[in-house]
Formats: C-alpha cells, sequence, structure tokens
C-alpha cells in the first residue's frame, strides 16, 4: 500500500529541498523536519493502552504507547538524516543500518553493511532511505529485513518514482510504503524527475 502524505507544511518544505540553491546545512533540516511529519502519518496505527497516571488533579487512565517496541532502520548513508530526525519523536527506538550502493553500470543494489537490532523479530521496523528511485536497493534492504525476522516494516521516503514503488509493490506487497511525493519518472540515469537531484550529496555537501 502506498500513502502519499500531502500535508501542506510538508510540501513546503520538500519544494525547498528541491530548490538547486539550497544549500547542504538547510537541506539536511528539512530533510530531518519532514522525516519526523512523516513519522507521525507512518506511526498513526501504533497501540496504546490505558494507562493509571496522577495528574495534578486526580488519578485516572491516558493512553500509552504499548505493544511491540520500534526500530529505525536507515539504508545507508541518506537514510540516516532521517533516522536522526524521527529519533526525536522516538527516542527508546533502537537504530539499526543497511549499507547499499547502487551499481552505475547496472543500477542494481550491492550490500557492503548490515548491522540490525539483536531483537528486531520483535521489533515494529520503519525503514529509511529519502530517495526510492528504481526501487532495487529498498527490495534488497526489505529482503535482509525478513531474512533477520523482521515481521512488521513500514518503508518511509521523501520522495519516490512510480517506478521504485512499483518494484516494492511487487516484491513486498505486504509492506506500506509512506512518502511526501511521486514524481514523474526516472531518467535514463536512473534519477528521479524533477526530483531534488541526489539526496546523499546534497546532505552531506559531497558534490
Amino acid at each position: 500500500m502506498l500513502t502519499v502524505v500531502t500535508h501542506p507544511l510538508i510540501q513546503h518544505k520538500l519544494s525547498i529541498m528541491r530548490n538547486v540553491t539550497t544549500g547542504a546545512k538547510e537541506f539536511r533540516e528539512l530533510a530531518s523536519e519532514i522525516s519526523m511529519l512523516l513519522a507521525y502519518e507512518a506511526m498513526r496505527d501504533l497501540d496504546v493502552t490505558p494507562t493509571p497516571l496522577q495528574t495534578p488533579l486526580e488519578h485516572g487512565e491516558f493512553p500509552m504507547l504499548s505493544g511491540k517496541k520500534l526500530a529505525l532502520v536507515a539504508i545507508l548513508r541518506a537514510g540516516l538524516v532521517m533516522t536522526d530526525g524521527i529519533t526525536q519523536l522516538v527516542p527508546a527506538a533502537k537504530v539499526g543500518h543497511i549499507g547499499l550502493y547502487r551499481d552505475p553500470q547496472t543500477l542494481q543494489p550491492v550490500a557492503y553493511y548490515n548491522k540490525l537490532p539483536a531483537d528486531i523479530a520483535e521489533r515494529r521496523v520503519f525503514l529509511t532511505d529519502p530517495m526510492l528511485a528504481t526501487g532495487g536497493s529498498a527490495s534488497a534492504a526489505i529482503r535482509f529485513l525478513k531474512d533477520a525476522g523482521a515481521q512488521t516494516i513500514k518503508l518511509m521516503c521523501i520522495l519516490a518514482a512510480p517506478e521504485g514503488v512499483a518494484v516494492v509493490e511487487a516484491d513486498h506487497p505486504d509492506v506500506e510504503i509512506v512518502v511526501a511525493a511521486v514524481d514523474e519518472r526516472l531518467n535514463d540515469h536512473g534519477y528521479i524527475v524533477p526530483g531534488l537531484g541526489d539526496a546523499g550529496d546534497r546532505i552531506y555537501g559531497t558534490k
């Protein structure tokens, strides 16, 4: 299932990210802010349980998070900026990392690092990657998570291409995708158009 979060604040911040003149510092900050806003939507179905509490005025029962604990897993390197933002909302979540890069010739994902929480099978997993382009890296990362025992996975991206969405939906129909926007297409080099360029390079100022 695909969820596009069209909230005006998200769309405004995304438009600033798209601007070629936006610098690395502001780009990082915007990516983190959008990630927090996306997390509100992605986590809206978390379980809560009425919990006895004493307010300054009286005793009562009030909703608090319950059920499975959370894990945030970043696809390196660009996914880090998203987990950094989301941990401000859920600081108790454990954070994992999956290192993938896209072969420039084949456009296929190549794994070089995989470090996940030991109890990943017992947690609800939110996989982060700013760009869902060809879908190869995201699909491979989801497969790593499933092989490690993860049962409930959501993919969170800032921007997606229809081609990438189609790949993930075909390979993993049980995984919900939450994005801020779906752009027109991929170009011949596998970049999202109109897009915002290479997210990793713009986040870290490496190009």
